[in-house]
């Protein structure tokens, strides 16, 4: 008798432990009631790239062959070999013919994917010079080739076969040991998979979500990138599922960012942040109205793969990407900006040449850039040149062009406390008539390749 009493009283003391409640359910109004993490919309600036089998032959057409924007990407070289309909197709036929022959299979690309010059640390040392906070490698794009150990992709990753190595886990390493954000894209869709093909359910109860699942319990990444998803509505991938168990269960279910591609109904409407492509969200432009968190995607050049047909005059110049930045912030948005590796492993060194520069102005600059908002009055002021940002209450005036003389800043109601430019100790004049403030630049010769400069206003923001 005393011993069951004894053990009803400790049984009464120990706490009671319940099943742990999940949080969100796997259904779009739950799954888009979870807050985008912080840290994203105060990174502004992450690093895409594309590189896979691709990126041996990496070439494409060019706008003035009249290709599209999307006709450019090298990335498509496999299916727009297969697709005989596109009015630009026979370009890549044509090339592949001369250079590789009519027996040579996409596939054989593999075996020509070394990466023997991959220095995942000197790739991860360049990425934080250039100032970028978070990075998003492919992992697999639509051809189907996992630059991880994927048990899913036997004889068809990076380590079964071509270089032989874990390059998503070496680059996960290294960009994580410098301190910045590892994530990761991932295609829903692989154009040529027999399983996918023939049955789209078991394609995804058996190969996709198993996939995404390794990818981040393996590497804990924490932007989780996803595409290829205009095929099918999002049931059918089964998207809220995955997300539920994402955000529930994974490893980085507190600090992971998606994005909107989750299904063909799904972009600018469910997942996490909005994504544009070369400035478009289908066949519209993300509005300056839009505060819901976004991202615009591009390359340096028009393609996202590694393209050895782009000339120099295809290449966006640092002074254009530090204001594509610019532009991007201003309106609220982030940058995702591609670089395209060889099949060697190498950065092209004008994409080193294009980051170093973006890194540089940042380091004197990033001010404006970082941990920054959209200014509610403005997102910018064409007839002086002017891009706004705001931190807390002060503004900052992005001129795009060095002011030849004094400019007035229309919508502050309150008189800076001090006006700074930023990155020098001249003296700026300023005067203030209750609806505006009027900014006196300092006379010197801005240096070369500065690209934009910017006046902070501080005590503004009321």
């Amino acid at each position: 008798m005393k011993k069951r009493i004894i053990t009803l009283c400790l049984s009464l003391l120990l706490p009671t432990v319940l099943p742990a409640q999940k949080k969100y359910e796997a259904a779009w109004e739950s799954i888009d009631s979870r807050p985008v993490p912080g840290w994203f919309m105060d990174a502004k600036f992450g690093i895409f790239i594309h590189w896979g089998l691709y990126s041996v032959p990496a070439w494409g057409p060019l706008p003035s062959d009249g290709a599209s924007i999307y006709d450019c990407y090298a990335e498509w070289y496999w299916m727009r070999l297969a697709d005989k309909e596109n009015r630009v197709n026979h370009l890549f036929a044509d090339f592949h013919r001369r250079h590789y022959g009519d027996q040579f299979a996409y596939q054989d690309f593999a075996g020509q994917f070394t990466c023997e010059l991959f220095k995942p640390a000197d790739w991860a040392k360049l990425f934080r010079e250039a100032g970028a906070k978070y990075i998003v490698l492919t992992s697999k794009h639509h051809e189907g080739f996992a630059l991880w150990p994927s048990e899913h992709a036997w004889n068809w990753n990076a380590v079964d076969v071509g270089p032989h190595r874990d390059l998503a886990g070496e680059l996960t390493e290294a960009v994580k040991r410098e301190g910045l954000r590892m994530g990761f894209y991932y295609s829903l869709y692989e154009w040529f998979n027999p399983l996918y093909r023939a049955d789209l359910d078991r394609y995804v109860s058996e190969h996709m979500i198993p996939q995404m699942k390794d990818l981040v319990n393996r590497y804990h990444p924490e932007v989780l990138w996803t595409d290829g998803e205009w095929e099918h509505p999002s049931d059918r991938w089964r998207s809220t599922e995955f997300l539920a168990w994402l955000y529930n269960e994974s490893p980085v279910g507190e600090t992971v960012v998606v994005n909107d591609r989750w299904g063909k109904e799904t972009r600018s409407l469910h997942g996490g942040i909005y994504t544009t492509e070369y400035g478009l969200v289908h066949d519209g432009e993300m509005s300056d109205a839009v505060t819901h968190p976004w991202e615009e995607c591009r390359g340096i050049g028009h393609s996202f793969g590694y393209n050895r047909n782009e000339q120099l005059e295809d290449y966006s110049t640092s002074e254009q990407l530090v204001h594509l930045l610019t532009d991007k912030v201003s309106a609220g948005g982030n940058l995702l900006l591609n670089i395209g590796p060889t099949a060697d492993g190498r950065i092209p060194v004008i994409m080193q040449q294009r980051l170093a520069d973006m890194g540089r102005w940042l380091r004197r600059n990033g001010e404006a850039i970082y941990e920054t908002h959209a200014w509610h009055v403005a997102a910018r002021q064409p007839d002086i040149h002017a891009y706004f940002t705001c931190k807390g209450k002060d503004l900052y005036v992005i001129c795009t062009q060095y002011p030849s003389k004094a400019i007035s800043v229309r919508g502050i109601l309150k008189k800076p406390s001090s006006v700074t430019l930023l990155g020098s100790s001249a003296r700026v004049r300023y005067s203030h008539n209750g609806k505006s403030v009027t900014i006196v630049p300092p006379p010197f010769s801005p240096s070369d390749g500065e690209y934009a400069w910017v006046f902070k206003l501080t005590g503004v923001i009321q």
